[in-house]
């Protein structure tokens, strides 16, 4: 390979872009964006602008938040990021009941179902859990303990889920793999007892959901990927069951000379009824709708919805009402004209049925106006309402966070020289000498 390609690998850091992130309530009762280092939240039942709560001292975050998410039926909400903590919030108060510190930067985060742990990955592959022991009420605590649980060797974690009856937690990372892992009782002695690895995969698996209806409402998962797919497995035997190629289908794939181009999946969001999904597709100015027909373990697509020329979903969220929440931007870019970008969407007019490509089911895009919260909502979430020229800077956003995703997740080849150099430069390597 030649030190040119070698060298691709040695990104600098300043450069690195995380995406914008948005969580939705599952009753829809606030919306939560991570654009940065900013955590943004507006309470929806309220109607108004949500003031953080922490005790801790210093900011809410130092760094760019990578993870954020609702848990435990919306009681609690967590956020983690390149800072290395996570913080753990009560939604009643919106006040921060823990904050963990992490060896690593933190890449992905999950809570229980029944509220009684919060586990997180890092960019080293290790999954680490925190026992919040019913504590809800009690005094906030900075640095709680968190012990590992499991890892993936080496390899950056990208995804973590628990399942949607609590009794696995799966884990997705950068080298193909998901493992899905029996969630013990103990857990701070580790999770040592495997169920199934789900393989097949090209490239770097980036997210995970689980397709639930009143017929089949376990042992399914979906996962998007770096090579432009989503995936049906049977998660209890590891067992692919259907790969939808979205990219092809949504013609993105391209071919530059001998090198095909993938774009990513970055996010698959499910409907809390009825068998339709969401995809959020790296150069895709919209998002695309699957149908997944459990009985027939068969994926297909139903339709795109277009988002005009500059909008590209870099996370999604559902709530109960079965609006689908969009945003895209990113933060850390370096230039006169923006430091950080965020544009929120909402879809609305899905019908819950069982067939999507009902002519009846036509989501519409709201107006701003329309959108619950109306403007305020949007002020709150993007920072401002953005200009005509801020809109447009929103492309080169997008573009920036696939670069650095693929920067971070692709993996990198280096010389043997350079990948000497690389191992005595290591920083733990220093800490030891």
């Amino acid at each position: 390979m030649a030190e040119t390609a070698i060298e691709e690998g040695e990104t600098n850091k300043e450069m690195e872009v995380a995406p914008a992130l948005i969580a939705v309530h599952p009753l829809e009762k606030s919306v939560a964006v991570a654009a940065g280092a900013e955590l943004r939240v507006f309470d929806l039942e309220g109607d108004s602008p949500v003031s953080l709560l922490d005790d801790s001292g210093g900011p809410l975050h130092a760094d760019s938040i990578r993870a954020i998410r609702f848990g435990a039926k919306g009681r609690l909400f967590a956020s983690a990021g390149d800072d290395k903590l996570v913080k753990i919030w009560t939604t009643d108060s919106w006040r921060c009941l823990h904050t963990v510190c992490s060896e690593k930067r933190v890449s992905a985060v999950a809570i229980s179902n029944d509220g009684l742990f919060v586990c997180f990955a890092d960019k080293f592959g290790v999954v680490w859990v925190v026992s919040l022991d019913g504590e809800e009420g009690n005094q906030p605590l900075v640095n709680k303990k968190a012990a590992p649980i499991l890892a993936h060797y080496c390899s950056i974690i990208t995804s973590l889920e628990f399942s949607p009856d609590g009794r696995f937690i799966i884990s997705a990372d950068r080298d193909f793999k998901i493992r899905v892992t029996i969630f013990p009782k103990k857990p701070f002695k580790g999770a040592h007892e495997i169920q199934s690895f789900c393989l097949g995969h090209t490239e770097f698996v980036s997210c995970l959901a689980f397709p639930c209806t009143p017929d089949y409402s376990q042992g399914f998962l979906l996962s998007g990927g770096g090579d432009s797919t989503v995936r049906l497995w049977d998660m209890t035997s590891g067992s692919l069951l259907h790969t939808c190629e979205v990219g092809v289908q949504a013609e993105l794939v391209e071919s530059n000379g001998d090198e095909v181009c993938h774009p990513a999946v970055t996010a698959i969001c499910t409907f809390p009824v009825g068998s339709l999904i969401a995809v959020a597709i790296q150069s895709l100015h919209g998002v695309m709708l699957l149908n997944c027909d459990l009985s027939s373990r068969i994926l297909s697509v139903a339709k795109v919805v277009s988002m005009g020329d500059i909008f590209i979903a870099t996370s999604l969220g559902v709530s109960s009402a079965g609006r689908l929440w969009m945003i895209t931007g990113a933060s850390n870019i370096l230039g006169p004209n923006f430091t950080s970008l965020a544009r929120v969407k909402v879809l609305a007019g899905f019908q819950m049925s069982s067939n999507p490509e009902s002519s009846e089911n036509e989501p519409v895009m709201l107006e701003d106006t329309d959108i619950p919260g109306g403007e305020k909502v949007l002020e709150k979430l993007q920072g401002s309402l953005l200009s005509a020229k801020e809109e447009k800077a929103l492309a080169a956003a997008t573009e920036a966070v696939k670069m650095a995703m693929r920067n971070l997740l692709i993996k990198k080849q280096y010389s043997e020289d350079r990948r000497e150099l690389r191992k005595k430069s290591r920083n733990d390597r220093k800490l030891k000498q």
